[in-house]
């Protein structure tokens, strides 16, 4: 287990100003939240500094701003969190100066304030130490809880554990934990799905988890690159066929490593892109010229859950196939859901991150049922790429 400084370690939190790195980085439609997991996910840490009496001060990003731009604002995502908290949050317009300064002056023990989207200033994104020292001065603690973010070397995610004393947060606590007991102490046998479109954005993924894991399914797009790098022929499917060669040096590596590749024996197949299109299973050997390989087939399925039935350890990332249009959700949904009764039984520790990813748990209706979930995109993956993280490296005992 990593040795980092928790929460728990934080022992007078007393009238203390804590900044507070949290992702509110949330789904808007109209100036609505329309998904608040992400807030759901930071009230944890919330309650233990404000329960202790300290003074909750926000800092995050909303979207990719280029200065100051008000459609960015975070005001009305901290009016969604004052109702998921079921207290006031303050809003201040600004992160930095006279603005911050007063409202976090006026916070009293146990309030909660959000500052203005750190994005708005150059100095966040180039981690600048005058951007740096102008956040520092508003607290006397920092507290990182926005594990999608430790990716990023800004200076509200890696520079202000640099500057003052530094904590993670609950839910970030709750994600290291979670991959660690994955990848890095796992119960063994180990296996990790990916799925995906593209083999070129998961190289560094696919390369680390050989070395890694027991038992390694590739489903989604990406599986027709392996399969035609096998000599099979795929039809119209999506297919990387410029990384033949990379497909195969990956599968030497796996067999030199002592980890089984499990690719799909069967195929959903169509000619047509589209919700409901006309389809058939087929072997993967026999794949028309006009068709399109859109899920895994139920053989495969199979495979996979007797490959489940004997693993420990599940790490996800990717769908088997087109999962957001039936019937090509298919085989996603039904390996989805035997994760999700197998972990329910105590048998598995499964661990699932990436927003397609995310989005196909829930489209299966068995996230909850996952030991854990990450909401983080770029930090998930460059964990399981095997990458130091800036944001947790600065968290290090």
């Amino acid at each position: 287990m990593i040795a980092f400084r928790t929460l728990d370690d934080a022992v007078d939190l007393a009238d203390k100003r804590v900044l507070v790195r949290v992702d509110l980085n949330v789904p808007m439609e109209s100036g609505r939240v329309t998904d608040a997991t992400r807030l759901k996910a930071i009230l944890p840490t919330i309650r233990d500094i404000t329960g202790k009496g300290g003074k909750a001060v926000l800092l995050a990003h909303f979207g990719r701003p280029k200065g100051r731009d008000e459609s960015q604002s975070l005001a009305p995502v901290a009016k969604a969190l004052e109702g998921e908290l079921g207290r006031k949050v303050a809003f201040a317009s600004d992160c930095i100066g006279d603005e911050a300064k007063s409202a976090v002056s006026r916070l009293a023990s146990g309030e909660v304030i959000v500052l203005e989207n750190t994005r708005f200033h150059a100095g966040e994104e180039k981690n600048a130490p005058d951007f740096i020292e102008a956040l520092a001065s508003l607290g006397d603690i920092y507290v990182n809880d926005a594990f999608s973010t430790a990716h990023r070397a800004h200076a509200s995610t890696e520079g202000l554990a640099r500057k003052l004393p530094a904590y993670a947060g609950r839910s970030m606590e709750s994600e290291i934990e979670a991959l660690t007991k994955a990848l890095e102490a796992p119960q063994r046998p180990v296996l990790a799905v990916v799925g995906g479109s593209k083999v070129s954005s998961k190289l560094e993924l696919l390369g680390n988890l050989v070395k890694k894991v027991d038992i390694l399914v590739i489903g989604g797009g990406m599986a027709n690159t392996f399969l035609a790098a096998l000599g099979k022929k795929v039809g119209k499917s999506l297919c990387e066929h410029d990384l033949a060669n990379t497909a195969r040096d990956i599968l030497k590596k796996a067999e030199a490593a002592g980890c089984e590749i499990v690719l799909p024996v069967d195929a959903v197949v169509a000619t047509e892109f589209k919700a409901n299109a006309a389809h058939r299973v087929t072997s993967v050997d026999d794949v028309k010229d006009d068709e399109m390989m859109l899920d895994a087939g139920p053989e495969t399925v199979g495979i996979v859950k007797q490959k489940l039935d004997g693993a420990k350890t599940v790490v996800w990332n990717g769908p088997f196939g087109a999962f957001e249009m039936t019937p090509f959700d298919a085989a996603t949904v039904a390996v989805a859901r035997y994760v999700g009764d197998l972990t329910h039984k105590g048998r598995l520790l499964s661990v699932a991150g990436g927003g397609d990813t995310v989005a196909a748990l829930n489209h299966a209706g068995t996230a909850e049922r996952f030991s854990y979930v990450s909401t983080a995109g770029g930090a998930f993956l460059e964990w399981l790429e095997g990458k130091a993280l800036p944001g947790v490296e600065a968290l290090r005992r």
